[in-house]
């Protein structure tokens, strides 16, 4: 089954940039590394070779993930209604709980980094927010602190 990943352009320029630097910077380099451990002798014990293999292992597991995600990607579009809270709106929020204001740009899982303001819609607080309105409080259950009760205060583009 086939998962959309909701991209903002900046999203699939870091996804499409990673993945060349893996095909034509990583790849090759593990090649070589690979062969040199190779000329080192007896491949059994050789603990370059066995290294060489895994960081090989990990870059290839990468760049199938990274195409994966490309294949079934979705663009978010630039032209947001600002209505409701939707996937690419900036939305900001006043945490009843903490007592604070927080501003986030709602993305897509693959791009979900809550600590510098990009929330994913997949998130617990990100599905209570998607669809609210400027003035309308949502609550969502948290893993570890209980109810967590906002009120959305602007969205923007």
């Amino acid at each position: 089954m086939e998962n959309k990943v909701f991209l903002t352009e900046d999203g699939l320029k870091q996804l499409q940039e990673r993945l060349d630097f893996l095909k034509n910077v990583k790849r090759p380099e593990c090649s070589e590394k690979i062969q040199a451990a190779r000329s080192l002798g007896d491949l059994s014990e050789n603990f370059e070779y066995i290294s060489a293999k895994e960081e090989q292992g990990a870059v290839e597991s990468e760049i199938f993930e990274i195409e994966e995600k490309l294949r079934n990607a979705e663009l978010i579009s630039k032209k947001v209604d600002t209505s409701k809270v939707t996937l690419g709106c900036k939305v900001k929020i006043f945490n009843e709980t903490l007592n604070m204001e927080f501003s986030y740009r709602i993305v897509g899982s693959s791009e979900s980094d809550p600590a510098n303001g990009f929330l994913s819609n997949e998130s617990l607080a990100g599905k209570a927010l998607m669809g609210a309105k400027v003035g309308d409080e949502v609550v969502y259950k948290s893993i570890n602190a209980g109810d967590i009760k906002m009120k959305v205060l602007e969205i923007s583009r």
